[in-house]
């Protein structure tokens, strides 16, 4: 199950408070380039120090294991 399109909708990258968007289990910061886990398939993990470098969650695919 995606994250809610409503819950996109207000989110924001919280290190520059720039726009964001869904990319598989990930929701990508292009402007900082870090990518934030989405976990258990709906809940966004926006804190900055869980944040992957967007190459890292390229290099796999923006797939990962990681659970509540």
């Amino acid at each position: 199950m995606p994250v809610a399109k409503n819950l996109l909708k207000i989110l924001a990258c919280p290190k520059c408070k720039g726009d964001i968007e869904e990319r598989d289990m990930f929701i990508v910061c292009k402007s900082c380039k870090l990518a934030y886990p989405v976990l258990d398939g709906d809940v966004p993990d926006m804190l900055i120090e869980d944040a992957w470098k967007l190459e890292e969650a390229r290099k796999r695919r923006f797939k990962h294991s990681l659970k509540l």
